[in-house]
């Protein structure tokens, strides 16, 4: 054994920190790319948002820059290295084209009071007010108190009176005493422990006496939620209508009465590109609105170039954030151009659905589109992973248009979007008294040359948020 010295030539694949933020960039939905953009401009001083510029910010005597080139769906590629001897002064004037400047002319301290909105109250916060009101001991004060910080969401009680005890120190008869006084709190039905609780309290509010809705309530709540009437009907010796109107009457009520109170704000869904109809053409754009509008600063530029009289370490730090910047903004116009590109292949494809609707959505893979394009798979992944487009049609993710193909009997393939389109038309328009089960929802597609399995349409069914037949069912009166 000898230790030897060899040349080998290879070549390898190297990510290089400007291509791993290309790829990153390209998977972020538009609410994550400002978060992204804020972050770096944060963190890089040669990044300047021409949006927020005033006029005390335009210098007197202008560079000579070069426009940019709007051109729409001219290919933006980036370099896998860039070189030590750049001219930036050349370089990079394509990127500082001022564009529109906007002035701001308003008072600072301006107050919109239209923006304002008064606070949502939480349920704790209305119950606390409540046991306030009745002036209560400052040993009931602090038992209420317990009890409130120990309620779910929803306004159930998930702790025992034995662990309230503890808690409080105090005898389980002094819990029991201020917890139904607290039930009797608004909204009705809340600090019960479960929902059997929950209704009977709600019952007792609202004076009904009833010994069927009752029993119902306290041992027959698997039997409601299956829409076993007939089961509760024998049980209790009833008629069937007797049942019914009890029923009625139960599902009235509020299971969850601290759902109203619920300070969770709702999610909304901000599209990255707009599908629009214009005459009989389907026009393209990117979400922009909103976005900084970016570009390399002048004075960090000018300090790049050899006259800047700065030192070598201090120039090499500002030509790295320069470099920084120059990719970020070259790494947002790729990942714009290629999200555009994805969705104009989507529409080309997916015409029918543009105009018509979900019913009319065809068989669609990642490799269509991406063969089209002429970019891989994998890239048409990111870019449609979770990213939403505003169509006519209403807002959809763009993993949407990708569906498996299902041959028909004709020899025509099919959607399995449309497919569920299909299932959910049959199911609304079904009688309720006789709601169709999953292999009679089979038989009818097969009239229509679609065939399908009974397990495949109760995947569907399910996929939809639709209940199976036995708890579709209404019961009429007799």
């Amino acid at each position: 054994m000898e230790l030897q010295l060899h040349l080998k030539l290879a070549q390898q694949i190297v990510m290089t920190p400007q291509l791993r933020m290309a790829i990153k960039l390209l998977q972020l939905n538009r609410m994550e790319l400002m978060e992204t953009i804020r972050q770096e401009m944060d963190e890089n001083p040669a990044l300047e948002d021409i949006t927020e510029i005033t006029t005390d910010d335009i210098p007197e005597e202008p560079e000579d820059v070069v426009p940019e080139d709007d051109t729409r769906l001219k290919e933006v590629t980036i370099d896998e290295k860039i070189s030590s001897d750049v001219d930036w002064d050349n370089y990079l004037d394509e990127y500082n084209s001022t564009g529109k400047v906007y002035f701001e002319n308003e008072k600072k301290d301006a107050y919109n009071f239209e923006t304002f909105i008064a606070s949502k109250g939480t349920l704790k916060e209305h119950l606390l007010w409540q046991l306030l009101m009745i002036s209560p001991t400052s040993e009931d004060e602090e038992i209420g108190s317990v009890i409130i910080g120990s309620l779910t969401n929803d306004g159930y009680l998930d702790i025992s009176d034995d662990e309230l005890a503890v808690l409080c120190n105090v005898t389980p008869e002094k819990i029991g005493r201020v917890l139904t006084l607290m039930q009797t709190f608004d909204p009705i039905g809340v600090c019960a422990h479960d929902i059997t609780e929950c209704l009977l309290i709600q019952t007792r509010h609202l004076g009904i006496d009833n010994p069927i809705i009752t029993k119902i309530v306290s041992e027959h709540l698997n039997h409601l939620e299956n829409k076993n009437y007939h089961a509760i009907a024998d049980d209790l010796m009833v008629g069937i209508d007797t049942i019914v109107e009890a029923v009625d009457i139960i599902t009235s009520l509020e299971p969850r009465p601290g759902h109203k109170w619920n300070d969770e704000d709702p999610r909304y869904i901000n599209p990255d590109i707009f599908v629009y109809k214009f005459e009989d053409e389907l026009v393209i754009m990117v979400n922009d609105d909103g976005m900084p509008k970016l570009r390399v600063s002048s004075y960090y530029k000018n300090s790049a170039g050899n006259n800047s009289g700065l030192p070598n370490d201090a120039k090499e730090y500002v030509q790295e954030k320069i470099r920084s910047a120059a990719w970020l903004i070259r790494s947002i116009r790729q990942r714009n151009q290629t999200l555009y590109n994805v969705m104009e292949s989507i529409v080309k494809f997916q015409k029918e659905f543009f105009e018509k609707g979900p019913g009319h959505l065809k068989p669609l893979v990642l490799r269509n589109v991406a063969e089209d394009i002429e970019m891989h798979e994998s890239t048409i992944s990111r870019v449609t992973n979770n990213k939403y487009v505003h169509t006519p049609q209403g807002i959809f993710e763009l993993k949407y248009f990708f569906n498996a193909s299902i041959k028909r009997d004709n020899g025509e393939a099919m959607s399995s979007a449309s497919v569920r389109e299909k299932i959910r038309a049959i199911i609304e328009n079904e009688n309720p008294y006789k709601p169709y089960s999953d292999d009679r929802i089979s038989k009818l597609l097969k009239k229509e040359q679609i065939n399908i399995a009974r397990r495949t349409v109760a995947k569907y069914r399910e996929k939809l948020g639709v209940l199976s037949s036995s708890k579709r069912k209404i019961f009429s009166e007799i």
